[in-house]
């Protein structure tokens, strides 16, 4: 009669033989070749439209208004809620998007009369870089930023006549516009 092994020497047995089973499969996967990253083929049905030919292009730059004048300038269309700085030679320099008040300017041609470095405005918001130049409707029209460079509260009924610009837009129209520098509105 053959000798019988305790239960406790078939489950060292076991769990010793498929611990090396675990560390040559492991060996053997950390040297065999990594796969990577599937390339994807167009199927031979494929079109060639389907392939890429060019890159995106750009959105073309706001075009300057025709009847904006002549000259160095800072224009302002209503409509479109932009603003352009215009050279001496009549080419824009900068352009940029506002956030018009509640009380427009008409279109016509004007200065500025004067500039201030910093107040709280109509808002109740800090503002710097205010360039006024006419007014409306009793209200005075002019561009600033706010100190925080964030957009303007809503106006809640009231009369504004302030042309909020982002805050690197309003330091590059201060610099650009001083007192008696011409202002085009265009609708």
């Amino acid at each position: 009669m053959a000798a019988r092994l305790p239960s406790w020497a078939w489950v060292t047995g076991l769990t010793a033989g498929a611990t090396a089973a675990v560390i040559v499969l492991a060996v053997q996967a950390d040297h065999a070749p990594h796969p990577t990253a599937a390339t994807v083929r167009p199927s031979a049905s494929a079109s060639a439209s389907t392939h890429p030919t060019a890159k995106p292009k750009a959105p073309a730059e706001p075009v300057l208004p025709d009847e904006s004048g002549s000259g160095r300038r800072i224009v302002y269309s209503l409509g479109e809620k932009r603003v352009w700085l215009v050279d001496a030679t009549g080419k824009p320099s900068r352009t940029f998007t506002v956030w018009p008040g509640t009380v427009d300017p008409r279109p016509g041609r004007y200065s500025i009369t004067l500039r201030t470095q910093s107040l709280k405005g109509s808002d109740g918001v800090e503002i710097e870089h205010i360039m006024y130049f006419t007014k409306a409707e009793g209200v005075n029209i002019a561009f600033s930023n706010a100190l925080d460079g964030a957009s303007p509260p809503p106006a809640n009924g009231k009369k504004l006549g302030g042309i909020r610009l982002h805050k690197e837009d309003g330091a590059a129209l201060w610099s650009f516009g001083d007192q008696g520098t011409r202002v085009t509105v265009v609708s």
